[in-house]
């Protein structure tokens, strides 16, 4: 089975774009195909869940275009789906199964629904018996109350409320309510729903409420037990829709920031928000974690004093982020205790009975109950502890979070998370994977020292210098002024860069030699300066930020590309022993090199680097500083490691 070993984690910090909404991205999805007109839909979430939709959406004749990586173009079909004979395999994704079941059923076709075997194993009984009552054609295949599912046409008549009950999913009711105007009433009738239980994650009704207003349908609704369609109301496309970010995704890098000291920020989400989760801050903030809001970001730092609350809490309307809480109260400074979670057993895997018993492989006391589990922090958490995640994409995110205690932890089959983020170790690698900033002046050995560095720890390297020289030799092979600083950003931000080992290539060409010679090196110095070219490259230096590590070399690695980095190192050397260097290097290579042109541009480059608005060379306050004016490169090497190792003790 494949597995992600994740480090030993310490601090985090940092800023996380979020992928777009599932939610949201498969709602909107189907009411653009059932609408009148074109809707570009921007930031679609590009993940398991909704290429099953897309897939499905296709097959039923819905004309489908791709703009760009996040943006689609959806004709609706201005009703029922023009295909009226289909077998569609929705693999386990509820968002699109449950809606695509209603929709079907008032279609009027021949239609077979399946998945995966743990989609068999989710109830969908309450939605059939729904659709039943206003006289869908739906038949089990399988076991009663679950998919696969055969739908035929029938005459729907709407005579009566719709009941249908509440505490299994919400799901249900969303799809009610999203596929009833189908129906056609004309004014002064309507369509009425009933829901016979308690409703559960509330949030997500409310999601889908505010969606189908977008597109033109009104609902009334009375308190959660009674909600109205009246007649005559058809969806319309909006035009451009956009997606917001996943909330329930921001629970696990908000909850990195509240145990890991931050600040992390998430951003696509906020309080302008309008899915239910981002009350997981509210939650966060009860535990003692310090929270800041704009209107599409939020940010969490660790409490004042380091250490989270324990709670006792109804999480019946976040039950996803919910998941996050439960690892979240391995780092309480007592027992916690998670109510009104029946919801989980029906996800895709029963989700208390797992997280009971991958928190134990952790060293934690775990109780569960019908709809509750409780939590008490281990003592010393287990270092190395294999976490099955049951094919759950969530069990996967929540328990990397479980490295923070500063142990390491194997995650496997760490693929699951494609469900719905993708690329979330790579993300969360952005701010946790642990930062070695070996920052110095030129010719000091910081690139080598940090190179070696690197390669004892099993980490990362990022040599930042390299990229300012391949600015410059592009700049110079492209014919562009050094000076002409607008021209120059453009060049750093188009750079065709790659590190291959110890090779470096330019648009495929190896320049390792290259960017070594003086000239380049003048003018890497002098783009350096440039705050267009910085920020041109910031980000892209960050984003060298992944698992297990990095160490970065550089002049301003500690106090601008990575100043929340676990060590920092100034690496120095005098002048003339730094000339010296220079030119021996320069000889065993066979390039022509003259001591004294060496030591006045080093000195004159010192001096510019200093002086530069942006990023002056400068030693951070809290870097250790290794003089390496007497030191040979393996006693330079050893000294970082001394330093890496006391400030970044869980690291072997």
């Amino acid at each position: 089975m494949e597995c992600f070993e994740l480090p030993a984690l310490g601090r985090v910090a940092g800023s996380v774009p979020l992928p777009g909404s599932k939610s949201i991205s498969n709602r909107l999805l189907l009411l653009a195909a059932l609408s009148e007109g074109t809707t570009e839909i921007r930031d679609l979430l590009d993940s398991d869940d909704t290429r099953v939709m897309l897939s499905a959406l296709a097959t039923l004749g819905i004309g489908l275009e791709k703009v760009d990586g996040q943006t689609w173009r959806v004709r609706g079909a201005g009703g029922p789906f023009p295909v009226k004979q289909a077998d569609l395999f929705l693999g386990n994704a509820g968002t699109a199964f449950r809606p695509l079941t209603a929709a079907l059923a008032l279609s009027g076709g021949h239609y077979k629904l399946s998945g995966v075997a743990r989609m068999h194993e989710r109830p969908i009984g309450d939605l059939v018996d729904g659709l039943r009552q206003i006289g869908c054609d739906v038949r089990y295949l399988g076991n009663e109350g679950y998919p696969p599912l055969a739908i035929a046409p029938a005459d729907i008549e709407l005579n009566e409320p719709i009941r249908v009950r509440g505490d299994v999913s919400s799901q249900f009711l969303t799809a009610l309510l999203m596929v009833l105007p189908l129906i056609g009433q004309e004014p002064g009738g309507g369509a009425v729903i009933d829901v016979t239980t308690e409703l559960i994650s509330k949030p997500y009704v409310e999601i889908t409420l505010n969606l189908m207003a977008r597109f033109g349908v009104r609902v009334e609704r009375e308190g959660w037990q009674r909600f109205v369609i009246p007649g005559g109301q058809g969806y319309r496309s909006p035009g451009i829709v956009h997606v917001e970010g996943d909330a329930s995704g921001a629970s696990y890098f908000l909850a990195a920031g509240a145990i890991g000291g931050g600040p992390v920020r998430v951003e696509g989400v906020g309080r302008s928000s309008i899915q239910g989760d981002v009350r997981f801050a509210e939650t966060l903030a009860a535990m003692g974690a310090r929270i800041t809001m704009g209107d599409n970001w939020i940010e969490a730092r660790a409490p004042a004093d380091g250490k989270l609350k324990a709670f006792d809490l109804d999480l019946n309307h976040i039950p996803d982020a919910a998941m996050t809480l439960a690892v979240a109260a391995l780092f309480a400074d007592g027992p916690s205790k998670l109510r009104n979670i029946a919801s989980w057993r029906v996800k895709e895997t029963d989700r208390i009975t797992a997280m009971a018993t991958e928190l134990r492989k952790l060293g934690a006391t775990v109780e569960e109950g019908p709809d509750w589990l409780g939590v008490s922090p281990p003592l010393t958490f287990k270092a190395n502890a294999p976490i099955d995640t049951y094919d759950d994409h969530r069990m996967a995110m929540c328990f990397s979070l479980a490295a923070l205690a500063g142990v390491p932890v194997r995650i496997n089959d760490p693929a699951c998370v494609a469900k719905t983020f993708p690329d979330y170790f790579e993300r969360y690698g952005r701010i946790a994977a642990p930062v070695i900033a070996i920052d110095g002046p030129s010719a000091s050995g910081k690139g080598t020292v940090a190179q070696r560095v690197a390669q004892a720890l099993g980490f990362h390297f990022l040599d930042s210098g390299a990229l300012y020289r391949l600015t410059a030799l592009a700049a110079i092979r492209a014919g562009v002024s050094i000076d002409d600083e607008v021209a120059i950003a453009r060049v750093a931000g188009t750079l065709p860069a790659e590190f291959d080992g110890e090779r470096v290539l330019l648009s495929g060409d190896e320049v390792t030699a290259a960017i070594r010679v003086e000239e380049v090196g003048v003018g890497a110095s002098r783009v350096a300066a440039m705050p267009a070219v910085r920020v041109a490259l910031l980000e892209r230096q960050r984003a060298y930020r992944r698992f297990p590590g990095l160490v970065a070399d550089g002049r301003d690695m500690g106090s601008v590309v990575f100043p929340g980095a676990q060590a920092k190192v100034f690496l120095t050397a005098s002048a003339a022993a730094r000339a010296e260097r220079r030119y021996k290097q320069l000889i065993e290579k066979g390039l022509p090199a003259n001591m004294r042109t060496l030591l006045q541009d080093l000195q004159e480059r010192d001096a510019r680097d200093a002086a530069r608005a942006v990023a002056p060379l400068r030693q951070c306050e809290d870097a250790d500083r290794v003089d390496t004016t007497s030191m040979g490169i393996d006693e330079a090497v050893a000294a970082v490691l001394d330093i890496v190792r006391r400030r970044l003790p869980f690291i072997n």
